[in-house]
């Protein structure tokens, strides 16, 4: 029996497929599922258990998610990403010289 989901503002309708656990613990996700989740061989999941079962993410929805809050995080701030990333360069140049006397703008390094 399809069963209704909406995260957002997107619906998503779901059958509900039973998979057996071969000897490894290994599933195999059926082919309609991995199709719509743009899953290939090789590909990374997470998997987490949650109150209802196993939950199993595309990693890249994960990083994407991560990324999100990031942004919304910087954003709070009144940072942008670019500035973010020149302070990382300005820390480093500055640890650079501090522990190994080195100039990262010297071009002779």
């Amino acid at each position: 029996m399809p069963e209704s989901m909406t995260f957002g503002e997107i619906e998503m309708v779901t059958q509900r497929k039973l998979v057996r656990v071969q000897e490894k613990g290994q599933i195999t996700l059926p082919a309609d599922l991995r199709k719509r989740l743009g899953l290939k061989k090789g590909d990374l999941v997470a998997v987490e258990e949650s109150p209802e079962g196993v939950l199993i993410t595309p990693q890249e929805v994960v990083a994407a998610k991560a990324l999100d809050e990031i942004g919304a995080i910087l954003r709070e701030q009144g940072i942008s990403l670019d500035e973010l990333i020149e302070s990382g360069r300005e820390i480093r140049g500055d640890l650079l010289r501090e522990l190994y006397g080195i100039d990262p703008n010297s071009e002779s390094n």
